[in-house]
């Protein structure tokens, strides 16, 4: 077993703990990002879907309107 100075040691806990909270931020950030551009993809969705069932709405209407001047 070899036996190492302890500073040595010191500095590899440094770099854990570096990595660890780096790790964390980083994750966080990806994870926000894909959470973000998800929501504004879903939400685009819903106004395409919306303004097409507003479209058919009005398509509907005018061939009522249309159906009964006759």
């Amino acid at each position: 077993m070899m036996v190492r100075p302890p500073g040595s040691q010191k500095w590899g806990y440094i770099r854990i703990i570096t990595g660890t909270i780096f790790g964390g931020i980083l994750g966080f950030y990806v994870m926000h990002r894909l959470e973000t551009d998800y929501k504004e993809k879903m939400n685009e969705r819903l106004r395409n879907y919306e303004a097409e069932l507003m479209r058919k709405k009005q398509e509907r209407l005018n061939e009522y309107d249309e159906s009964s001047k006759f």
